[in-house]
């Protein structure tokens, strides 16, 4: 589907008041086809975390709101759910809320022999993502580089 982009764009500009009325943050949007069906997810936070009720209510109020105009003209499946916890930080807004944290950054092409680098998420500016990796290195990588950065799960 061609525009499939703009349809996210569009459902992007359109919840987030909703979200942000019921007290929650959007967090990522997908509109995936699998096999036959088409998929709209919509991945949602708030402190404390989301809980199943959370999903519903969202999805019951957003589902309608999206049926009301009709944005997308086919069938598809509305999922909501939390993005989990290791979660890909995917804007600037995300790496900001998670600094000081534990990170593990994945590049397209290995940096000092490795493809995977773990750390303390210290900055980040439009150009690179700064870490203190684990033997207390600063660790400076080109955003360029960079296919994910995921909250590492310490338990």
């Amino acid at each position: 589907m061609s525009n499939k982009k703009n349809i996210v764009k569009n459902i992007e500009e359109l919840v987030i008041p909703i979200l942000k009325e019921l007290g929650f943050e959007l967090i990522d949007i997908e509109f995936q086809k699998h096999r036959n069906d088409w998929f709209l997810r919509i991945y949602i936070d708030k402190i404390g975390g989301i809980t199943i009720d959370d999903c519903e209510t969202v999805s019951k109020k957003v589902g309608r709101y999206l049926d009301d105009l009709n944005l997308i003209t086919h069938s598809y499946y509305l999922e909501v759910s939390s993005p989990g916890l290791d979660r890909p930080l995917k804007t600037d807004m995300q790496l900001k809320k998670h600094l000081g944290e534990k990170v593990e950054v994945k590049t397209y092409k290995p940096i000092n022999g490795k493809r995977k680098h773990i750390g303390i998420l210290e900055n980040f500016d439009e150009n690179s993502i700064l870490i203190i990796t684990e033997d207390g290195k600063m660790m400076e990588l080109d955003r360029t580089l960079v296919s994910t950065i995921k909250l590492v799960i310490v338990f």
